[in-house]
């Protein structure tokens, strides 16, 4: 594991998104071996944007990286998304699959399973073309800021989802409690938080570089979700398989909550 935080600064400089994707999001890996990960993760986002009241007009997604996957089922349920990350290259990635550039990431087999997860396979051509014409913007932003995407202020979200972000983001546990109040704030009353996040992990790994992890416990993490003014109304975690050398982490934690009325 690394001794030290990895820095906003690093990811700026050294992330590469096209090796981080083709490191995670192919659905089995160059030996054969099936993606349970990513599965899983395709899995609960499913139940998630299932849920009662899961749905509206607008859908944040806080710390979006180079992936798409966490939209898939949530493209489903809100008519508009607008899509942050601190990181250029990662949203330039982003912004190739959303212009069909050349040289974009091959998502169809992952937008193929989350299809057959729906029901229909046959729909991940009609799935895709949704999910490009929902995306709106895709703006930079930075979760320890009180506006994380200062200088533009987004109005308030019926929902926001963040996916493997806040424990890469955050280097103390107080860090990401403000981090979560940051977040929190681009909600509407009433409106939901749909989170994915690695439980005991302080490390992953790709391309011969080390990048840090906030060790997390569950209920670390919904203690952190209800002090930003949110109460949790699904929480489940699964185990990581063991073995996987990329990285130490143990379990996955998929949380919905809903942000409290403030009191005027």
């Amino acid at each position: 594991a690394p001794a030290v935080f990895t820095e906003a600064d690093v990811y700026q400089q050294s992330f590469d998104p096209q090796e981080y994707l083709k490191e995670f999001y192919t659905l089995s890996d160059s030996q054969g071996r099936p993606n349970t990960f990513l599965m899983q993760n395709l899995r609960s986002l499913l139940k998630m944007f299932s849920l009662d009241g899961l749905r509206g007009d607008t859908l944040i997604d806080v710390g979006c990286g180079p992936t798409i996957y966490q939209l898939l089922s949530a493209c489903e349920r809100f008519q508009e998304i607008i899509a942050l990350d601190y990181t250029d290259q990662n949203r330039r990635e982003l912004e190739k699959w959303l212009k069909k550039e050349a040289g974009a990431f091959d998502w169809r087999p992952v937008v193929k399973f989350v299809c057959e997860l729906e029901g229909d396979g046959e729909k991940w051509a009609e799935k895709e073309e949704k999910l490009r014409k929902k995306v709106r913007q895709v703006l930079k932003c930075d979760v320890t800021k009180a506006n994380p995407t200062d200088p533009v202020s987004l109005p308030p979200a019926d929902c926001i989802v963040s996916t493997l972000c806040l424990e890469a983001a955050c280097k103390d546990l107080a860090t990401f409690h403000s981090a979560l109040r940051n977040i929190g704030a681009l909600v509407k009353p009433g409106g939901h938080l749909v989170m994915v996040t690695v439980l005991r992990e302080t490390y992953y790994a790709f391309n011969k570089q080390v990048f840090s992890c906030l060790h997390l416990e569950r209920q670390a993490v919904e203690e952190a979700v209800e002090g930003a003014g949110f109460d949790v109304k699904f929480s489940e975690v699964q185990p990581y398989l063991p073995g996987d050398v990329r990285t130490d982490c143990e379990a996955v934690l998929s949380l919905v909550a809903r942000k409290r009325a403030s009191i005027t």
